[in-house]
């Protein structure tokens, strides 16, 4: 695929302002040994790791960012040329990069105002692409392998108590008795997501078929095409097959059907195409602002809590870390860290030797 022709949009145009414009003009500002081997990296991540949309733009987006360092290229230039009307200089793709580049490319960044996640996640990129282009013959050594970035801060995610999740679910159940097909449809969506910590991107996925009642699991596609089953409950089943037997089929009726797998999909829009997550966090975000003293949140603040949940009731790290399709354990310890806070934090409120 050549420089000129065939080229993918600005790998950051899922980022807003003139960053995206910039990371735009990199990138067709690049050389064409470099413009061809971002086409190749790209293809490597979307279609042999099978990563979703938002990472491959993440990933390639770095990238586009350490090439543009790497080769000079301004950020607000365009059509191949440097600021004073010269030609790029021609010369290989990734001629020069080595760990001292990384560093300066990060420091740059951080001079530029980008912060600790940020840099981590950057360098993360960097790492990953490295690694790639050793696999590939293209480096001599990994550079990436000796790069050090400041570790991110993970924030401790916002979640319900169990009873304010008991309250959202009784609310839902209590619009859903009217049989009003969206009412059973949103109290499935809520139920589902509680039980089952899926994410959003996973609920909206599911197809009739991907559900067995008679094991109570559905089976749910996630992150780089990995299949997994998750069980879930009685409500939830109780919920699941209201809006099969009675909100689905009235929905489907209703409407034309403009999406064309709304036939297999499990949750319709109230135009019978395939559920979109954005009507999901619609219905969480005013479900959960419904219970007085809620933290507002979205499909994922239910997946926290019920990760939250399932570990203050004794289940442990590694069948979390199953449930929720995350790939590495460190990913599932940061609820342990959840759960040791709220126990500080009742410990501080309740002991009379706490202060």
């Amino acid at each position: 695929m050549s420089s000129a022709q065939g080229r993918r949009p600005a790998a950051g145009s899922a980022q807003r302002g003139s960053r995206r414009v910039d990371l735009r003009r990199v990138r067709n500002a690049l050389p064409s040994a470099a413009a061809d081997l971002l086409d190749d990296y790209e293809r490597h991540l979307r279609l042999e790791r099978g990563l979703s949309e938002h990472t491959v733009r993440g990933y390639v987006g770095d990238v586009v960012s350490l090439l543009g360092f790497l080769h000079g290229v301004p950020a607000g230039d365009s059509g191949g040329e440097d600021g004073s009307g010269e030609e790029v200089e021609r010369r290989p793709a990734l001629d020069g990069l080595d760990v001292a580049v990384l560093r300066s490319w990060l420091a740059t960044q951080h001079a530029a105002g980008a912060g600790r996640t940020t840099l981590a996640r950057r360098a993360a990129a960097a790492r990953t692409f490295t690694a790639w282009a050793r696999r590939r013959g293209l480096l001599s050594g990994d550079p990436g392998a000796r790069l050090v970035a400041p570790r991110s801060h993970r924030t401790l995610p916002g979640v319900l108590r169990p009873e304010q999740a008991g309250e959202v679910m009784r609310a839902s159940g209590a619009g859903a008795a009217e049989r009003d097909a969206e009412a059973l449809r949103d109290h499935a969506v809520l139920e589902l997501l509680y039980a089952t910590g899926v994410r959003v991107s996973e609920l909206c996925g599911l197809d009739v078929d991907d559900v067995d009642f008679t094991r109570r699991v559905v089976r749910v596609l996630g992150k780089g095409g990995k299949e997994r089953m998750v069980p879930f409950g009685v409500p939830a089943e109780r919920a699941l097959r209201g809006w099969l037997d009675t909100g689905r089929p009235a929905i489907a009726k209703a409407s034309n059907k403009v999406d064309k797998s709304a036939g297999v999909a499990l949750f319709l829009g109230v135009r019978g195409g395939r559920l979109d997550p954005r009507t999901v966090r619609r219905v969480v975000h005013d479900a959960v602002g419904s219970v007085p003293g809620a933290t507002d949140m979205g499909p994922h603040g239910l997946r926290h809590s019920a990760a939250t949940h399932l570990l203050e009731g004794g289940a442990d790290l590694r069948s979390v870390q199953e449930l929720l399709g995350h790939a590495t354990l460190a990913t599932t310890q940061l609820y342990t860290h959840v759960t040791v806070e709220r126990l500080k934090a009742i410990h501080d409120r309740t002991h009379p030797r706490a202060r």
